[in-house]
């Protein structure tokens, strides 16, 4: 399974909104996302426009219209959201949960491929159908904060400056990833898959 960049970036939108919504912003607008993730806007319109569809996001008209989830955070898994965008999580169709196929193997029963792919399709669903979004929000904003970094949406900026650190062009630390950095490891502390 590969997140598309239609899958990545509605999970971004979703993120921000929940955000947003922890900082007492109750409406976002869709070039101050469009902005802050740097996206191009009319892509992030069909985009929101699909999740609107589907019940993760609801719009208000007017001057100071926007918007804003549809529903608790707590209440949206990341899965829901990636299966809308990008359909099953399984890499072949023969271990769909939701979208199976027959494969061309003669013996499905007993071929080792499908029950490689089985395994994986099992992991990713058990990690993208565990967390919510208000998990992955919260995450990002106590790393942000722990980071000393802005708080995006948020009037006035929430900035606490713990170091000296280079920050890039949107506010954010510039390194890479390490493995504990990931949100299991910031919900759970050290856990091994």
């Amino acid at each position: 399974m590969k997140l598309s960049k239609r899958g990545e970036y509605a999970l971004r939108a979703l993120i921000d909104l929940g955000i947003a919504q922890e900082v007492g912003r109750p409406l976002l607008r869709l070039p101050e996302i469009a902005a802050k993730e740097q996206l191009p806007q009319k892509f992030l319109e069909q985009i929101v426009q699909l999740l609107r569809d589907a019940g993760f996001v609801v719009s208000e008209r007017g001057r100071f219209g926007g918007y804003r989830l549809a529903r608790p955070a707590g209440k949206i898994f990341v899965g829901e959201v990636v299966r809308l965008v990008d359909g099953p999580l399984a890499p072949i169709g023969c271990v769909s949960q939701t979208a199976y196929e027959k494969c061309s193997c003669p013996d499905e029963t007993h071929c080792g491929l499908r029950m490689l792919m089985l395994d994986v399709r099992n992991a990713i669903a058990s990690i993208l159908d565990r967390y919510t979004l208000a998990d992955v929000v919260e995450v990002t904003l106590r790393k942000m904060r722990r980071n000393g970094v802005p708080l995006p949406f948020a009037t006035p900026p929430h900035h606490l400056r713990l170091n000296g650190s280079h920050v890039g062009n949107n506010g954010a630390t510039l390194h890479r990833l390490q493995p504990t950095e990931g949100l299991i490891n910031n919900l759970l502390g050290d856990y091994a898959i």
